[in-house]
Order: C-alpha cells, then sequence, then structure tokens
C-alpha cells in the first residue's frame, strides 16, 4: 500500500491532475466525506487528508509514503528525513513582509529600528531579517495574521500573500517579496528503497506531466 499525505483546498485540487497523469483517481470528493482517508481506483494507494502543516511529519515519520506541501512548510519544518526529488510548479505564492499603509517601513528599517514582525514563519523571517542585520522580535501566530499591525500587536507581518487582495481590503502593503513558494513532492526516504516498485512509477508520471505543462518562473 503507498500512502500519499494530501492538505485539503489548493494543494489537494491542484495534485489531482497530477495523479490522473499517473493514472490514480481519488474515489471520494475531501470537501463531502468525512473520511480522513480516501480511496482510489488503485487498489493499493490511499489518500490520507491532514493539516498541510502535518504533511511533512506524516511523510517523515512513515505515517504516508509521499506527500505534496508547500516550500514554505518544508522549510519551517526543517525538511529531516525527507527527499525532495520535484517541484510540482503547483500553490503558487509568495512570502513577503507587510506593513500598514502608513508605517515608514524603509525608515524603520534603515534607522536600525527594532521590529515587532507576527508571524507564523518564524524560521523563514528570522532568516530574512538577520540577512539584512535588523533586529526583530518575533510573535508567532497562526490565523488572521493582517489583525496584528492593526491593533498594534506587531508592526509587520510575514505572509504568505497570492493575488494580496486580502492585504489591501485590511489597509496592508507588501514592501518585501521574501522568497516565491510552490508545492513539493516530498517522499519518505525508507518508502523509497522499500517501495521502490511501487513510487518510482508514481514520480516518473509526476515528473512527466510537469515537462509536458511547465510554467514559466
Amino acid at each position: 500500500m503507498i500512502t500519499l499525505a494530501l492538505s485539503k483546498g489548493r494543494i489537494f485540487d491542484e495534485t489531482l491532475p497530477l495523479l490522473a497523469a499517473a493514472g490514480i483517481e481519488v474515489l471520494e470528493d475531501p470537501e463531502k466525506s468525512r473520511k480522513l482517508i480516501l480511496p482510489t481506483n488503485q487498489a493499493g494507494v490511499r489518500v490520507v487528508l491532514v493539516r498541510a502543516t502535518d504533511v511533512p511529519t506524516y511523510v517523515e515519520h512513515g505515517g504516508a509514503d509521499i506527500g505534496v506541501t508547500g516550500k514554505d512548510t518544508l522549510i519551517e519544518h526543517g525538511g529531516q528525513g525527507l527527499y525532495q526529488p520535484l517541484d510540482l510548479n503547483i500553490s503558487r505564492c509568495r512570502v513577503s513582509v507587510a506593513v500598514r499603509a502608513d508605517f515608514d517601513y524603509a525608515s524603520a528599517v534603515r534607522q536600525g529600528s527594532r521590529l515587532k514582525v507576527a508571524t507564523k514563519y518564524t524560521t523563514i523571517a528570522r532568516e530574512f531579517f538577520a540577512s539584512k542585520g535588523v533586529h526583530v522580535d518575533l510573535i508567532k501566530l497562526y490565523g488572521s495574521m493582517e489583525l496584528a499591525p492593526l491593533t498594534g500587536l506587531a508592526d509587520a507581518i510575514v505572509d504568505l500573500v497570492s493575488t494580496g487582495n486580502t492585504l489591501k481590503a485590511n489597509q496592508l502593503v507588501e514592501v518585501e517579496r521574501i522568497m516565491d513558494i510552490s508545492s513539493r513532492l516530498v517522499v519518505n526516504q525508507a518508502a523509497l528503497k522499500l517501495k521502490q516498485a511501487a513510487i518510482r512509477p508514481i514520480l516518473d508520471a509526476f515528473s512527466n506531466a510537469i515537462q509536458k505543462n511547465a510554467i514559466p518562473s
């Protein structure tokens, strides 16, 4: 049995065409089913639904053989024990710094002010600001990041940005782009050796599908 860990939402939806290229069809809609383990048309392949941040942990510790997760999640996790063969070029977005429209971020950075930064991406934020020589106090949040500058909890946020519409709706502006993000395929290293005959065709099908539908960087 090959177990594939996915999270609901955009990653799940955008992984479906890649699974189809490998001849795998998920037989139940995760938005309509309460099941956390979904069957596929392949008797030897199943999908488990987990939180996006938990995908690397399931794959690392053998709860799943393969997973699809964002580069941001992998950086925060550390990527230990994971083989990362493919950038799937799906669920593309970016990690950026955003502030209130009336906050002079450039001056604060230039003057060496100590910034309060709210984020759930503490590793990414810490490394980014350290590389700029900017002192920050990191405040870890898990949701509603945009509230932090609006309530005075933080001067800035580091968060995923796709269209930027949520920032605009909350009178925030994107001031620095830290990195581009897309989703990666991750494989348990032991499973790759022990189940190679079953896993390799899936990796090859994913790779071929990506090449046929290559998205310019």
